[in-house]
């Protein structure tokens, strides 16, 4: 199925933007709604009583972050990153000021966790996956987002953080015999599209940081490998996953799978050097994504949540994901400038679903696999869920540059 939009971008490339977007006072209400929401406290989740900090309290697994956003998961290292841009583009400093606060009330609090950690008295302890890192969903998102931060905050405890994180990465993480990252489950061997976004945007962060080209050359064959294994021809899309136990391809093009591979690609760019041998080849891979994608995007300039399935609903996060990744691409000149209007429709597809307090409707919630479609179909959505805001800023932020340059 190819999409009004497709048709409209390949005859009238230079689509004006609307007369008034409001795109910045929209990317604000969202940033604001969730610094508004951030508690910065702890709970003690049996007697409910709050604390600014874990200083003085006694030891006990009940004492947990008690706002969502200063939970150590995958999702907030995507906020941290979108707030982060969100402050460099609006210039103002206050996003990126609340990001620092963020791993600041992490990590100013690890002692207390880290002493409940190695006494192994519970099964579950807040923050434990700084302590044990075992996976790239521990690790690689928060540790873009932290590396970000930490560019503004030059913490040594931020930078020994992401040196272990990286060396997880480089020489512990589960992989095929081609090096390509997996996962023992659901079987052994999985490729998640996930994965993409779990460790390339750090391991191109690490490159630039370093010199080190091992971390780039490591990105590289992982977008080489992925783009190997889930892309499907028939369709112009990604696979949700691969199994090698059986060479064989999931049931689903999941939408926010392939939003992952979108950014992953965008960020491994965005790092890159400008020189660099694999750059060209790079950009042809993103391009045939973002037309692939195109085909798929239903009128109100949304994507669904199985994108080839029209049946199923219009999700969120992946359209942020999408719309931020073509306007980056046609923002620092590696797409022709007509693809902007795919990332224009989506953005405004995407505003119709903000609350007038600046909250995302029609978010997927954290979404596993399964070889039955209708787990896709049937994934629940949530109001706010943080899936899909670091997402959204990093596209409202990119939307608003390239309205300024019209």
């Amino acid at each position: 199925m190819k999409s009004f939009l497709y048709l409209l971008l390949m005859v009238c490339p230079a689509i004006a933007f609307g007369q008034d977007t409001n795109t910045e006072a929209v990317v604000r209400k969202v940033a604001d709604n969730i610094v508004q929401n951030t508690s910065f406290k702890f709970i003690n989740s049996s007697t409910k009583e709050k604390y600014d900090s874990t200083k003085g309290l006694a030891s006990s697994a009940d004492i947990k972050a008690d706002s969502k956003y200063n939970k150590w998961a995958y999702v907030n290292g995507v906020l941290a990153i979108g707030m982060v841009q969100t402050a460099d583009v609006l210039k103002d400093k206050k996003y990126s000021e609340y990001s620092q606060h963020n791993f600041e009330f992490i990590f100013d609090n690890l002692n207390y966790f880290e002493a409940l950690y190695k006494a192994k008295t519970t099964p579950r302890v807040e923050y434990g996956s700084v302590f044990n890192i075992t996976n790239l969903d521990a690790c690689g998102a928060m540790s873009a987002g932290l590396f970000d931060v930490n560019a503004l905050a030059q913490r040594k405890d931020y930078q020994a953080y992401l040196e272990r994180s990286a060396a997880y990465i480089s020489t512990k993480q589960m992989r095929l015999a081609d090096g390509t990252f997996a996962r023992p489950q659901p079987r052994f061997g999985t490729l998640w599209a996930d994965d993409m976004f779990m460790s390339i945007p750090f391991l191109a962060r690490m490159g630039k940081l370093t010199g080190d080209n091992k971390y780039f050359d490591d990105a590289i064959k992982q977008v080489e490998n992925f783009n190997k294994y889930l892309y499907d021809p028939a369709t112009g899309l990604f696979f949700h996953n691969y199994y090698s136990d059986d060479q064989t391809n999931g049931v689903g093009h999941w939408g926010r799978s392939n939003g992952w591979i979108a950014m992953a690609q965008v960020e491994l760019l965005n790092n890159l050097p400008a020189n660099h041998p694999k750059r060209p080849e790079l950009i042809k891979l993103l391009l045939r994504q973002i037309v692939g994608y195109s085909r798929y995007q239903d009128p109100t300039g949304l994507w669904h949540q199985l994108l080839d399935k029209p049946d199923s609903y219009l999700e969120t996060s992946v359209t942020a994901m999408y719309t931020y990744a073509v306007a980056r691409a046609v923002n620092q000149g590696w797409i022709n400038e007509k693809y902007i209007a795919i990332a224009k429709e989506g953005w405004k597809g995407l505003t119709t679903k903000i609350t007038v307090d600046g909250q995302l409707q029609d978010v997927c919630i954290g979404t596993n696999m399964d070889t039955d479609i209708n787990f896709y179909y049937t994934r629940p959505t949530e109001l706010n869920d943080t899936h899909g805001l670091g997402a959204l800023l990093l596209a409202g932020t990119e939307m608003l540059k390239a309205e300024r340059k019209k």
